[in-house]
């Protein structure tokens, strides 16, 4: 049996996950906020963001996280593929979520679907991510923590979009951010916690990348795409402000003629 270390840089990867996930949820909220005070093709603009922040920043805090994993015993590579195709189901499914609640009549309805499609797709790209591990061994699951990292998953799924469609205030945004950011991160960690590995020492070198050659650039380049919109968000006037400045600006317009 091999033994799992979690955070193999110490607090380093466990704490920068977060920020990630907080980040992403901060920017998806934030970016819905927007949404549902627009209407038309802005609407849609606003969700597809909301969506993209979604799922980049939890598929980013997964493999953020992934980065200190360890199994004594065994070198750790990465399927190209199955990783990447980890990052369009997280993205994908986050955007039926959102888009569930940007459009649905029936909001608690849509809420319900919304949450529970939205966290079995994050279930799925953490455990097709997991899928995508290759090592000199047999990796095992334990059923009751893996359904328990589920429930996680649809839970705090559920509470962000319910946060989308309730919260207004930047200050509210800032705490429930850091809510979802710890719900996402316990369901990683819960799901992590589930795995055990039964290791087979071979002198065969293993298929696919390490982490420090595919993941960490991928991570770093998405880690900057979410500040980068984060910041042009931030920049981005609001409905309300827009409104108002085009009011300010009527009565010069009329003074002129």
């Amino acid at each position: 049996m091999g033994h799992l270390d979690h955070a193999t840089f110490g607090w380093l990867t466990p704490v920068l996950s977060y920020v990630m996930a907080c980040t992403g949820a901060a920017l998806g909220l934030r970016c819905t906020v927007r949404a549902l005070a627009s209407t038309g093709r802005a609407r849609r603009n606003w969700l597809l963001t909301a969506a993209s922040a979604l799922g980049t920043g939890i598929w980013t805090m997964h493999f953020v996280a992934m980065l200190g994993f360890g199994v004594s015993g065994t070198d750790i590579r990465y399927d190209v593929s199955l990783t990447i195709l980890s990052l369009l189901v997280a993205v994908l499914v986050v955007t039926a979520g959102v888009f569930a609640v940007g459009y649905g009549r029936n909001r608690n309805r849509a809420l319900l679907a919304g949450g529970l499609t939205t966290g079995l797709g994050v279930a799925s790209m953490h455990y097709l991510g997991m899928a995508a591990v290759r090592l000199h061994g047999d990796v095992h699951y334990d059923p009751t923590l893996v359904g328990f990292s589920v429930l996680i998953a649809v839970a705090a799924a559920t509470a962000a979009l319910w946060a989308a469609l309730n919260i207004r205030s930047p200050a509210a945004v800032t705490v429930a951010s850091l809510v979802m950011g710890a719900a996402v991160s316990s369901m990683h960690y819960t799901g992590m916690f589930a795995v055990s590995v039964h290791v087979t020492p071979s002198a065969t070198a293993l298929p696919g990348a390490t982490a420090m050659q595919f993941i960490f650039p991928l991570a770093v380049g998405l880690g900057s795409y979410l500040f980068l919109t984060f910041a042009f968000v931030a920049l981005s006037p609001t409905a309300g402000e827009r409104a108002a400045s085009a009011s300010a600006q009527r009565p010069v317009a009329g003074a002129a003629r």
